[in-house]
């Protein structure tokens, strides 16, 4: 003990604890709950991170306290604050704050078991783990850029509602992890170009990284930075609780996003306080007793002063009266109105949203158009964008390309809070992860496209999207060696793969419109799921050319073509290439080799189907060739699996990367070809 308290002596040479504890007792009180809380969690795991709560403790006592507007018993609450910590690996702030002031999710027996089996305090804060959890956090940067998307939804749904429904604000608390990752800029042009007025971060100024000090790796000033950006920005000491009270008071009256520069000190109080050890788990017993010590913390491990809950559960309910007052302000709106917000919510698509839908389908099957299915992608929007006002559009600055506009959208922006469309600049992941942060916010159904190969740039916020189980939708456009000239670089192989190896996702690669109907359909009904809709540049028939009322998409795969004769044969493709199966099929037939093609728009949703149903559509026995111009990672559960063999089993597709050229002598030139699957098939007979 007295190693750590001459340890804790010189740690804290530049920071007077007593004084401190002296000049604010009763914050300090509160605020040290949080810190003795993370020290006993972290050390019951033996694993966690303990110096960010600690230093961003009085930060958020502050916030929560005096600013935050929250109803502890009704988290759900749409007209809430979101509160969102984009420095994930400080977790037990939000569980400590969550706790405290009384959120029926988060108990003291949730707090004992950090980071434990089944615990719904898990390593990293994840959303559906516990209400109040507004968003998964943990891979840095992240946060922050959800949170302008969640910015953004309050904006336009304010603008949607009035402020008597909607008007609340988004804080986020970010380190210096997350202002280091690239996706951080991305999201602050956004904020300072559409001036989110209603977004304050407050940034962690502790100086700290895992591997040092900041400036081992980095020199930007994060001031000028932010400032340039078009934020309000402020610089203050985070641990006076006056001064983090004026600076949010200011930052709520700005009309631009702000930013907070807090400069804390990590694992306050602690031994290991201003160094790269406190940001992790602080677990040595002599060492956190001696910080209890110092902050005057009585009791023993997960014990908090009575009369110190009942301050944090006074905070807790300081908003029950503006909840109660709200409700009656949407119970008073026209019953139309209230019904189309309640709706929203509750993620429910409108009633005419199938008839809409089929209507299409049957328009499309009669006039038989050969188009791109981006094209396709665009004249589904323009039947959907106006009978889902929830829906709100984007692409990466491609949007000639990706067909994602429709005209009845308007766009975004400052004069415009009603604009649906939202030139997000060639931003791929700030744009995903802030179509994660509407989709979050509740209401919303976003989507935003992009170039298929692009995914890469998304991909982490694509990743997030699936475990959080939210139903953004990715418009992929550009999706394989069909988009031409521009060649490799731009040409996806492996990004099929990618995405259907991620849980949680659907991708959809439809062969023609009435297929990218039924796929739109699918994305914009569930409420758990994120859809890739992967969609070509290139021209394609329409094959679907008899009308079914039914959305066949829905289960993954099914026969659009069968065989005359005696089943030979069964091509399996996506996308374009079901139109080379169709060709391929009528060569094969004319040879009296009965040929079966399978259309197959989502894996997921066929693998979903009950043994009977891909029984029927991949019976034994016959040769089994896949069609798809991507790798053929994936495609062997089809093709060697669900009774099938490897040695009546083929694959047309890519085995490298493409090359630039025109579309058609690319096809020839990699062998996938209508005569080249003909030739598959005949060789495994």
């Amino acid at each position: 003990m007295r190693l750590a308290n001459n340890m804790l002596s010189q740690r804290t040479a530049l920071v007077d604890i007593s004084a401190l504890r002296s000049a604010n007792p009763d914050h300090w009180m509160r605020a040290t709950a949080i810190r003795a809380l993370t020290l006993d969690a972290v050390a019951a795991a033996n694993s966690g991170h303990s110096g960010m709560p600690m230093g961003m403790a009085d930060a958020a006592t502050v916030l929560f306290e005096k600013h935050l507007k929250f109803d502890a018993k009704a988290p759900h609450w749409p007209d809430r604050d979101r509160f969102i910590l984009s420095a994930g690996h400080g977790s037990m702030l939000l569980y400590s704050l969550l706790y405290l002031t009384g959120n029926p999710d988060i108990t003291l027996d949730q707090l004992r078991a950090f980071r434990q089996w089944g615990a719904k305090t898990a390593g990293h804060p994840e959303y559906g783990h516990a209400a109040g959890i507004e968003t998964t956090t943990g891979p840095l940067g992240q946060g922050i850029a959800t949170a302008v998307g969640f910015a953004m939804a309050e904006e336009i749904q304010r603008a949607q509602f009035g402020r008597k429904i909607v008007d609340h604000h988004t804080y986020v608390i970010a380190g210096d992890g997350c202002l280091m990752e690239g996706v951080s800029q991305e999201a602050i042009g956004l904020a300072g170009r559409h001036q989110l007025g209603r977004l304050i971060v407050l940034w962690d100024n502790n100086n700290i990284t895992i591997d040092g000090t900041v400036d081992l790796s980095d020199r930007t000033d994060q001031v000028a930075r932010f400032k340039a950006s078009g934020w309000h920005v402020q610089e203050i000491d985070g641990h006076d609780p006056a001064a983090i009270d004026a600076a949010l008071t200011a930052a709520k009256a700005s009309k631009r996003p702000s930013m907070i520069a807090c400069k804390t000190h990590i694992a306050l109080g602690h031994a290991a306080q201003d160094t790269s050890k406190g940001h992790g788990a602080l677990t040595d017993a002599a060492q956190l007793a001696a910080a209890k010590a110092a902050y005057g913390w009585p009791g023993g491990a997960f014990e908090v002063p009575t009369e110190v809950k009942a301050q944090w559960e006074a905070i807790g309910t300081r908003g029950a009266a503006e909840h109660s007052a709200w409700a009656g302000r949407l119970a008073a709106l026209p019953a139309a109105k209230r019904a189309e917000f309640e709706r929203r919510y509750a993620l429910e698509v409108p009633k005419k949203l199938a008839s809409t839908i089929r209507a299409l389908k049957k328009q499309v099957s009669d006039t038989t158009p050969k188009v791109a299915t981006r094209k396709s992608s665009e004249m589904v929007l323009e039947v959907v964008n106006p009978i889902m006002a929830e829906t709100v559009g984007g692409s990466a600055d491609l949007t000639g390309s990706n067909n994602t506009k429709t005209g009845d959208l308007g766009m975004f922006d400052i004069e415009n809070r009603k604009g649906r469309y939202i030139y997000w600049g060639i931003r791929e992941h700030g744009m995903a992860a802030a179509m994660n942060g509407m989709a979050l916010h509740g209401g919303m159904r976003p989507y935003g496209g992009t170039f298929m190969a692009f995914t890469d740039y998304a991909r982490p916020a694509m990743r997030l999207a699936a475990l959080m189980r939210i139903p953004s939708v990715f418009v992929m456009t550009h999706d394989s060696i069909g988009l031409g000239e521009d060649g490799p670089t731009h040409q996806p192989v492996e990004h099929l793969a990618i995405s259907r190896a991620t849980p949680n996702t659907w991708v959809f690669r439809p062969c023609d419109t009435v297929e990218t109907a039924e796929a739109w359909e699918l994305a914009l009904s569930t409420k758990q799921t994120p859809s890739v809709l992967s969609l070509t540049r290139q021209n394609v028939q329409t094959l679907r050319t008899e009308h079914k009322t039914r959305n066949l998409t829905a289960q993954g795969a099914y026969v659009l073509a069968e065989a005359t004769g005696k089943r030979q044969a069964i091509l399996i493709a996506t996308g374009s290439e079901v139109e080379i199966a169709m060709a391929a099929r009528a060569a094969l037939e004319a040879q009296g080799i009965g040929t079966r093609v399978v259309s197959m728009p989502c894996m997921e949703l066929f693998a979903e189907q009950d043994e009977s149903y891909r029984k029927k559509v991949l019976p034994a026995g016959p040769v089994r060739v896949g069609v798809e111009a991507s790798v053929r990672q994936g495609w062997d559960r089809w093709l060697l699996g669900e009774r099938g063999r490897e040695a009546k089993a083929g694959f047309v597709g890519m085995e490298g990367f493409g090359a630039s050229a025109p579309a058609e002598v690319l096809y020839e030139k990699f062998g996938i070809t209508a005569q080249a699957v003909a030739e598959k098939v005949k060789s495994l007979l």
